[in-house]
């Protein structure tokens, strides 16, 4: 065929595979790890941009997006990746000592900061618990935020994230989206939370439809949800304590 593509041919002569993944500078800039992290943040990546930021080049086969992709699927994805050591990551092509020490190093930062963070973190005791967490950034709101908190195992905070903003509809939080978070950081359970902006705390029928289908959800995945906090103008009400749990 006219626009069949070849193989090309190596500097020392001869036939070489064509590459099949393409380099991050061949990428739409927005689209590159390195500008979308400093448009967006660094939440907004996946472990595999994440990775690839890390080790900066590829191969010839693989750019570096391609080799972070690669590495979690060998390791069986990111806590696989940090328990690796640096014998084992240079098994992979394109992963020289140098690369995989810099893995490690990130490795090792992430976990001093959790001993930190986890001497620090909240612990969710009762629903007042999360309105008192909440409550400051969520009272005054021109519009809906729907928030997750995910738990360890001593109902320590492990995480607070926005899962979406808007209207609160069924169609939009997604049981994929809300859990997504909960399976990657391994977590025990979780407490969900939106605000009105009204200032009326009083739970609409979208709000038990939302929460009657994260349970279920939650169910399926092993992660319980402990609770719906709805918050109001410095009132809140809690799903659980209406009976809907």
């Amino acid at each position: 065929m006219a626009n069949q593509r070849k193989p090309f041919h190596s500097a020392a002569g001869g036939f070489m595979p064509e590459r099949y993944s393409i380099t991050i500078r061949e990428m739409p800039d927005e689209e590159r790890p390195r500008e979308r992290m400093l448009l967006a943040g660094p939440s907004a990546l996946s472990s595999a941009e994440l990775i690839a930021i890390l080790l900066r080049t590829g191969t010839q086969e693989r750019s570096a997006l391609g080799l972070g992709e690669y590495i979690l699927s060998q390791f069986g994805g990111l806590r696989g990746v940090a328990c690796a050591g640096v014998e084992s990551l240079t098994t992979v092509k394109g992963i020289g000592s140098t690369k995989a020490v810099q893995i490690q190093a990130a490795v090792e930062l992430g976990r001093r900061i959790a001993v930190i963070d986890a001497e620090n973190r909240p612990c969710i005791q009762s629903p007042q618990d999360v309105a008192n967490l909440l409550m400051p950034e969520l009272r005054d709101l021109q519009q809906e935020h729907f928030k997750s908190l995910l738990l360890d195992s001593k109902n320590k905070v492990i995480k607070s994230y926005t899962v979406t903003k808007g209207i609160l509809d069924s169609s939009l939080v997604h049981p994929r989206e809300v859990f997504r978070e909960a399976i990657v950081a391994s977590a025990a359970s979780i407490i969900v939370a939106h605000n009105h902006p009204s200032g009326d705390p009083t739970p609409s029928p979208e709000d038990r439809k939302v929460t009657a289908r994260l349970l279920e959800a939650g169910n399926i995945v092993g992660i319980d949800l402990l609770d719906h906090i709805v918050i109001g103008h410095n009132r809140w009400v809690s799903l659980k304590q209406m009976g809907m749990f």
